[in-house]
């Protein structure tokens, strides 16, 4: 593929980021630049997006020149401020080394932008813009080129024995923007072992794909390379999730990067009960669904459970118009029977043998003093 790039950087730089006019003023004679993600997105067009800096310098002594509060993470070299009410995030710029594979960088500073550049994961990801009036591309991994063709390529031969998360950003940059692998690191994603990283780095980067809008293809990428084992309906229910959580009555129901991974990887649980069942009264299908963690409803409702459509719209929004107040001002001692009687009073009103607050309450109290 061939993507088409923008051409005039000042420009486009300005009108993504105004904001970052005040930090070359307030950087005290050290060059900053934005790097990374930012870069990619700004040539390929898509306007702004996280904001990422690099300063020859402190990072720390830049974000607070900048005002506001400044959160700093000290073993990265690295500081996060607000401004003009974005989020930027701050880096000295650095080296780094792995003491084994999949460890934890060490980090240490270094003297400019070309080291700092070549730590980083792929070509497309390893350019920087000086912040100044007239700022011409840094791109010594030759990342503008890779990114009109439509290619993820790394920086160096161990970059996937280094950090094998690598690799899932990998499927999640191919998914998003549609690219391919250059021949090499193809090989080399390959040979990723996976097992040197903590659990919690490898979920960590699996729940950022399962946030994207093309995360179904994503992990359908990681299971063709042989990096993530899937059960075997996980990619199409995924996309059944991915498309109930779009749109009424299950749009913003859950959270749609853990209702997805959840999905692909077949943990499923109780979502496999809910879809499972067929519930003959309202008043049942409140009882199996109320309570219910938001995740498994949603993969219930995909593994075809029709009935939450109602419950989600309908039932679970019942309530009844009495409370326990009037139970007790009724003569119901306050206990287990006041919680009975009104359980016993929703779930009649909820299969439509209540109607209004007299009924309820006749029937709530009824059940309060046979179950005293």
């Amino acid at each position: 593929m061939t993507v088409k790039l923008i051409d005039d950087l000042g420009e486009a730089l300005h009108g993504a980021y105004p904001e970052l006019a005040a930090v070359q003023e307030v950087a005290g004679g050290k060059p900053v630049y934005l790097v990374g993600g930012a870069v990619r997105d700004l040539l390929l067009g898509h306007g702004r997006t996280d904001i990422d800096l690099v300063v020859e310098g402190e990072a720390a002594a830049l974000a607070a020149r900048l005002g506001g509060e400044v959160v700093e993470h000290e073993r990265f070299a690295t500081a996060k401020v607000r401004l003009d009410g974005h989020e930027v995030d701050i880096a000295t710029a650095r080296a780094e080394s792995y003491p084994h594979p999949g460890a934890l960088p060490v980090v240490e500073p270094t003297a400019g932008i070309a080291a700092d550049l070549a730590r980083r994961d792929f070509t497309i990801n390893a350019m920087a813009i000086p912040l100044r009036r007239d700022p011409e591309l840094i791109d010594p991994h030759r990342g503008r080129e890779d990114l009109e063709a439509g290619l993820l390529r790394v920086l160096h031969a161990r970059s996937f024995e280094d950090d094998p998360t690598r690799a899932l950003r990998a499927a999640r940059y191919a998914a998003r923007f549609g690219f391919g692998l250059e021949p090499d690191t193809a090989e080399l994603l390959g040979q990723t072992d996976l097992s040197t990283v903590s659990v919690g780095r490898r979920d960590t980067e699996l729940l950022r794909l399962a946030g994207e809008t093309e995360a179904v293809r994503g992990f359908a990428l990681l299971s063709e390379w042989a990096l993530l084992e899937l059960h075997e309906d996980g990619i199409e229910l995924a996309g059944r999730v991915a498309g109930l959580l779009s749109a009424p009555p299950w749009q913003d129901v859950a959270r749609r990067d853990r209702a997805v991974l959840v999905a692909v990887l077949g943990t499923w649980g109780e979502a496999e009960r809910l879809a499972a069942a067929n519930p003959e009264r309202p008043s049942q299908a409140v009882g199996l669904a109320r309570g219910a963690d938001p995740v498994e409803l949603v993969l219930a409702r995909a593994l075809g459970a029709q009935w939450l459509d109602r419950y989600q719209t309908e039932w679970r929004q019942v309530a009844l118009e009495i409370d326990g107040e009037e139970l007790i001002a009724a003569g119901i001692p306050q206990g287990p029977q006041i919680g009975q009687g009104l359980a016993e009073a929703l779930r009649r009103k909820l299969d439509g043998e209540l109607s209004g607050r007299a009924e309820e309450l006749q029937c709530a109290l009824e059940t309060a003093r046979k179950s005293g």
